[in-house]
């Protein structure tokens, strides 16, 4: 998505993202769920859009808890689908459940959601695409690139004569040190 770096600087919601999220390698959990959650939801929307609403998810998703959207029950499905803050689409907040829950399981089995994709890393992107698909709910080839791409996994969030991809390089991102 090189084209990011010639429209997003100096944009007051896309600026702030390409400059200081985009690309970056992440490992907090709640920084990996929010990614994987706005993606999701980004599916047949713009990002800027989901960069508008994210503070309308972070309030709706008690700040990206993955316990406590795992124990989400039936009326907090209800108060997402009324929750004009977020996208209210049924199958994107059922995927958000069932994803915590698997990353709730990803801490038993591997250490973690980080240490889950470090556990599979490098891949190519029709790898991670097949394993997401396995493992997650409402995770095709656009969101699964896009979610690896933003955090580091896979090439391609910044041009290699962006400014922001010469301070990614000494964070080392796992595509990076992968290609040596």
């Amino acid at each position: 998505m090189s084209g990011y770096c010639d429209f997003a600087p100096g944009h007051p919601l896309h600026g702030p993202y390409h400059d200081h999220e985009y690309g970056f390698p992440q490992r907090d959990e709640r920084v990996l769920f929010e990614r994987l959650l706005l993606e999701i939801n980004q599916a047949g929307l713009s990002w800027e859009t989901m960069l508008k609403k994210r503070e309308g998810f972070r309030r709706a998703y008690d700040g990206f808890d993955v316990d406590r959207v795992a124990a989400y029950g039936e009326a907090d499905r209800q108060r997402l689908l009324a929750d004009p803050g977020i996208i209210r689409n049924r199958l994107k907040i059922e995927a958000a459940i069932h994803n915590a829950q698997v990353i709730q399981r990803l801490r038993d089995s591997h250490g973690g959601f980080a240490a889950w994709l470090d556990a599979h890393h490098p891949l190519d992107k029709a790898g991670w695409v097949k394993l997401f698909r396995r493992t997650f709910r409402f995770t095709g080839g656009e969101i699964t690139g896009e979610f690896l791409m933003s955090l580091g996994y896979l090439p391609g969030a910044h041009r290699p004569d962006c400014p922001v991809q010469a301070r990614i390089a000494p964070l080392s991102p796992p595509w990076m040190a992968a290609a040596g």
